[in-house]
């Protein structure tokens, strides 16, 4: 897997700690490498920071537009592994649209390459729900 990572990408104290978890449980650290630069390369908000509704963190539903064919936008909501299920738009931080998409912000374009080597890029064109910035994850 591969994900090119962009300079901007900003993390959630959370995300930040769920991710470095995650990571540290898959057997095949190697597969994993492009999330490791991610949580590298990106800048983690202060705890006490709010977190921007436009901010792609895990639990983020995003409406995407393929930046290389004309295809309908689509949704897909950011997860873990253990609650990925891909034909419902639910998608893996493991997976490499999963690990392109977390820490960016509506209006970056998110790019990944396939294990088959296959690249694919898509524009975010806005985050339709950010659960760290809803009112009701804030009740929690």
């Amino acid at each position: 897997m591969e994900t090119i990572v962009p300079v901007e990408r900003t993390l959630t104290p959370s995300d930040h700690l769920r991710v470095q978890r995650l990571l540290a449980q898959q057997p095949d650290a190697g597969a994993c490498d492009s999330l490791h630069e991610v949580l590298v390369a990106s800048d983690v908000l202060a705890a006490a920071s709010p977190v921007p509704v436009s901010l792609v963190t895990l639990g983020s539903r995003v409406l995407l537009q393929d930046t290389a064919r004309e295809v309908a936008p689509y949704q897909l909501t950011l997860c873990e592994p253990q609650d990925a299920r891909p034909a419902q738009g639910w998608i893996s931080v493991l997976s490499p649209v999963g690990a392109s998409l977390l820490g960016l912000r509506a209006g970056q374009v998110a790019r990944w390459r396939t294990p088959s080597a296959r690249e694919g890029a898509a524009l975010i064109v806005s985050v339709l729900f950010q659960p760290e910035a809803a009112p009701e994850a804030k009740a929690r």
